[in-house]
């Protein structure tokens, strides 16, 4: 078995997770954001609160995005490096979201996955900025 073409295979397949998951941010389509998302999804945010355990939690950190974000939404990455084996992957990403491409902010996005009945599935994401002094 060729086990890099199958990374590169995971590979891609994790990249198309994150592009779709990307597209509906910024078209604000929640159910489109939650698709590939486990039900047990655990996530670190840049706002409160600490974590947000399960997929209803998760949801409603996007009322919050929204709240203070206008049209169009700004949520792109600037870097994004994945890495994935047969069943667990993980995506690393430099973001920048928000106002526009002047005002926005930077944040540091990385996302573990696994491989769920043969579909890549989000288990844990974790936002964050640098701490400040």
């Amino acid at each position: 078995m060729d086990h890099g073409q199958n990374s590169s295979e995971d590979e891609a397949a994790v990249r198309a997770v994150v592009e779709t998951w990307l597209a509906a941010i910024r078209r604000r389509d929640i159910e489109g954001i939650l698709q590939n998302h486990s039900p047990d999804i655990v996530m670190f945010d840049v706002p409160p609160p600490f974590q947000s355990r399960g997929l209803e939690a998760y949801r409603t950190t996007w009322d919050l995005f929204y709240s203070s974000t206008s049209d169009p939404v700004l949520f792109k990455p600037t870097e994004m490096s994945i890495t994935a084996s047969a069943n667990v992957a993980f995506v690393v990403a430099t973001m920048r979201c928000g106002g526009s491409e002047a005002s926005g902010l930077d944040f540091r996005l990385t996302m573990g996955l696994r491989k769920i009945d043969d579909r890549w599935t989000i288990i844990h994401e974790h936002h964050s900025v640098p701490a400040v002094d």
